[in-house]
């Protein structure tokens, strides 16, 4: 894969896994708020896992779009050094 595959990759999850993880969290509040209510367990259990997915899904994003953005830039470093 060439450098702008990565660059592009980078550019797509790094913000859509911030997203996904400010998501995650949020609902892992209201599946909080939900207990603190005393709402039926199954209620807030199932917003709580839903929010654990995905504030864990957007981790992992996350950390793929550092993947990319670190093969870019070594990619481009490497280049440069060819051409010096």
């Amino acid at each position: 894969m060439d450098a702008t595959h990565h660059y592009h990759r980078w550019r797509w999850l790094a913000p859509a896994g911030l997203l996904t993880i400010g998501a995650g969290l949020s609902v892992v509040g209201q599946a909080t708020l939900l207990k603190t209510r005393d709402a039926p367990t199954r209620r807030w259990v199932l917003w709580g896992t839903a929010g654990l997915a995905l504030t864990n899904a957007g981790l992992s994003m996350l950390g793929d779009s550092i993947k990319h953005r670190t093969l870019y830039e070594w990619q481009r470093q490497s280049d440069h050094v060819k051409n010096v």
